[in-house]
Order: C-alpha cells, then structure tokens, then sequence
C-alpha cells in the first residue's frame, strides 16, 4: 500500500476506497483525521510525489481546517502557475485549469472546523488570497458565491482592487482566458450580503465594460440581494442594457422585490 493509499484511499473503518473524497469529507466529522495530518503534510511537500497527490493532500488539509493546507493555498496564488498541481484540472468549456476553484471549495468547507483548530484568521487569509487572483485565474462560479460574510467584510479591499485590475483586462485586446466579466460580477454579488452600495457600485463598472448576457445574468443576484433604491435602480440598469432575455429576467426580478 503506497502512502497515498493509506492515507487517502482508506476510510476511517480500514476500507479501502476509490474515491478520496469521501474520505475528506467524512474526515470533517471524524477525529480520527487528526491521525493522518502529519502524513499529509510530508507528501503535500514532497516534490517527488505525483502532482495529483500532492493536490489532493492539500485539499484535504485545507478542508480539515489544519494550517499547512491554508499555507499552500497562500503559496499557491502567489505565483499561480508555478503551484505543482497547476493545469492538473481542466475546465472543459474554457481549457483553463480548475485547481483554485477546487482549493476555493476546500477553504470554504472548513467553515466550522477552522475555528475549533483555531486556524480560522488562516482560513480568512487563504480566500483574501484566492480573491487576489480572481483577475487572472478561473474560479468556474465558485469563489463569490463561497465567501461567507464575514469573509466578504475582512476582504472588501481585496474584491475593489480585483475588480478593478479585472475591468482593466476586460477593455484590452487580448483579454482573460475564461469569462472574467461574470467571475467579476460574482463577487460583487457577494460583497451585497455586507454593502449593497458597493456590490451596485463594483457590478456597475464591470458592467460597463462588458455589458454581456451572462454577467448581465449574473448581476441579477445583486438585484435580489440589495434592498432600497439602489437595488431597484440596479435592476432599471440591467434591463436597459440587458437583451431581451435578461430584461425579461430583471423585470421578473424587480416584480419580485415589489411584491
């Protein structure tokens, strides 16, 4: 039995299994994973391990709460194509690698057992740097709609200054890989949970640049989600510009929120 398989394709009853995940997973709920930290950590570091392995070591920490998964995931969006597992996953619709959307998954599974290890300012500090790299590296919808609000509150410097970098990418000629505008737009839909001013404010910037179907779409949670007169005024700018789809998506919306 190699290292891996003992640590990630064995369940907690001494079975073996095919799928780690669910291995991960049941872990959030069985102490028993402490157990396997320790092994997780040395073949997560260990350079000579198959990329794969060591990616899913990572997710495995990161979703235990445990810091050497979080400091991978800070390390990781520092320099993102240099990571090890990096294009390990790839999306099938833009070709881009989904490593980061998955990491986003794992840091945002460790909700409640951050806190008991007390690693959640780490796990704070791994999405503020996932949130760093929303500009560059695909997050296949993932990452503004994970972010808790007290994540979203720590981060808001972090989502304005991504957004910001984004809608400068999005007006040159060779812009993202994948459809950044929309990546944009979600996590101002996530900042609406905390400052429904500037969720409208950010989406409304990314809009103007890229005034397409899909954020448009996108943009319509941030019609939900905010109330007052800056909601329903969001929502008025989303149906002029919006096509006939969208318009008829916004008026159901504001309907909505009039009801």
């Amino acid at each position: 039995m190699t290292q891996f398989d003992a640590l990630l394709g064995t369940d907690f009853d001494g079975r073996l299994t095919n799928d780690p995940e669910d291995v991960i997973y049941d872990g959030l709920d069985n102490p028993a994973h402490r157990e396997r930290v320790p092994g997780l950590v040395e073949l997560m570091d260990d350079a000579a391990a198959p990329e794969r392995e060591r990616f899913l070591a990572c997710v495995a920490l990161t979703t235990w709460g445990e810091e050497a998964g979080y400091r991978a995931v800070i390390e990781a969006a520092a320099a993102p194509g240099k990571a090890p597992w990096y294009d390990i996953l790839i999306d099938r619709k833009f070709s881009v690698d989904n490593t980061f959307a998955q990491l986003a998954v794992a840091v945002a599974d460790s909700d409640d057992i951050a806190p008991e290890k007390g690693t959640a300012d780490r796990r704070t500090a791994a999405f503020r740097a996932l949130v760093g790299i929303a500009d560059r590296e695909y997050f296949d919808d993932k990452l503004g709609e994970i972010l808790d609000r007290d994540t979203v509150t720590a981060a808001l410097g972090d989502i304005r200054d991504v957004v910001e970098r984004g809608v400068a990418l999005l007006s040159v000629e060779k812009p993202a890989r994948f459809d950044l505008a929309t990546q944009l737009v979600d996590l101002a839909a996530a900042v609406a949970t905390v400052d429904g001013a500037q969720a409208v404010e950010l989406a409304t910037t990314v809009l103007s640049a890229a005034a397409h179907h899909r954020p448009l779409v996108h943009a319509l949670t941030i019609v939900h989600r905010v109330q007052g007169p800056e909601g329903e005024q969001f929502g008025e700018y989303v149906m002029a510009v919006g096509d006939e789809d969208v318009r008829e998506q916004a008026k159901r919306a504001l309907e909505a929120r009039r009801n």
